[in-house]
């Protein structure tokens, strides 16, 4: 274990699925329980999010207790902790990574250096519920059970344009733009250039102003959640922006964002063999049983979407139960809202049983 409390796997030279290298790659992880005795749970990170903004679902009083299961919590690509901008000196721009990628990398970990051969369930929040579609896609037969909870499976075009408010208000600060939906900036690769250190506090600064217009919903903000949840108590909407969501945004790296907004706005479980770009195949594709927990009042990722996931899957395979709340994408993580985490858990409790 390292002195960050998480481990790597050398990946070496990564062949990417747009034909790229990733050279010297790298994914950064977290055990817990005994890979001998305990069925394995796999669960990956989200946006931005490091390997210890997913642990507030993990304890001994939990579903996910290192008692029962070996839980194994992968970093994505551009985390800050797996190989990411920040931690890469180069290329610049960084190159364009899937959700594919990040599943193969997760899978070679959790394969060949874990020595896992088959999971009991994959489940994640948010892009971690992205990266559960896709390993149920990926590797239809390594688990038993899929939990994608706030996430989906085909990243919507409402979805993408949010992502574009994101990764402008990235750009803006620097004075560049961005080239499209599912496209980087729109700068000559010759002429790329990063953030200083006054265009990287107004860069995050302002993406984080835009991202909390979404990560909780109307319904939140009416009630003014932001005061009154025993998790929060701000003093009133001024300080919920700069203390929270500024602080959030002025703890990450433009670079990782950027590199991970890429791979969410690319995100499609049939952009890959033998799906091609047949939505349908992919989602009845997918052999695991499935718990889908969208939250009612998530902004991006809705149950409406959800719905039509679990209608394409074949009968018997998707059952889906909205979040009962009104924390929007938060229902679902990272534990700020003390009901919805026990509604989450009861109901991994109910499903993994």
């Amino acid at each position: 274990m390292s002195s960050n409390g998480y481990e790597t796997y050398k990946l070496g030279d990564f062949p990417l699925q747009s034909g790229g290298i990733l050279k010297d790659a790298y994914i950064a992880y977290k055990t817990f329980g005994d890979v001998t005795k305990n069925p394995a749970v796999i669960y990956p990170t989200w946006f931005s999010g490091s390997i210890e903004d997913n642990v507030w679902l993990i304890g001994d009083d939990m579903t996910l207790s290192a008692k029962t299961y070996f839980i194994v919590i992968p970093a994505l690509f551009g985390n800050g902790e797996s190989t990411s901008p920040s931690n890469t000196p180069s290329p610049r721009p960084f190159p364009n990574i899937t959700f594919y990628d990040n599943v193969k990398a997760q899978h070679k970990l959790v394969t060949e250096h874990l020595g896992i051969k088959h999971a009991n369930a994959v489940l994640g929040w948010s892009m971690g519920g992205v990266c559960t579609y896709q390993w149920a896609t990926q590797y239809p037969d390594f688990m038993d059970y899929i939990v994608p909870f706030c996430g989906c499976a085909k990243t919507s075009l409402h979805c993408q344009v949010f992502g574009e408010g994101v990764k402008s208000a990235l750009l803006g600060a620097k004075g560049a733009v961005s080239a499209g939906v599912k496209a980087n900036e729109a700068t000559p690769n010759d002429q790329y250039k990063g953030w200083n250190k006054e265009e990287r506090e107004r860069a995050l600064k302002a993406m984080a102003r835009v991202y909390a217009g979404w990560g909780f919903s109307q319904a939140f903000y009416r009630e003014k959640l932001y005061e009154s949840a025993p998790a929060l108590g701000f003093k009133d909407l001024d300080d919920f922006l700069v203390t929270f969501w500024e602080g959030w945004g002025l703890s990450k790296d433009p670079e990782n964002l950027i590199t991970m907004m890429w791979t969410w706005q690319a995100g499609d479980v049939s952009a890959q063999e033998p799906y091609n770009g047949d939505f349908k195949k992919a989602m009845q594709g997918i052999k695991a049983k499935a718990l889908v927990l969208p939250s009612q009042t998530d902004l991006y990722f809705p149950p409406e979407d959800s719905a039509i996931e679990v209608a394409n899957m074949r009968p018997g395979i998707g059952h889906m139960v909205p979040f009962p709340s009104i924390w929007g994408h938060w229902a679902g993580g990272p534990g700020q809202s003390i009901e919805d985490v026990k509604w989450l858990d009861s109901k991994l409790r109910w499903f993994l049983s």
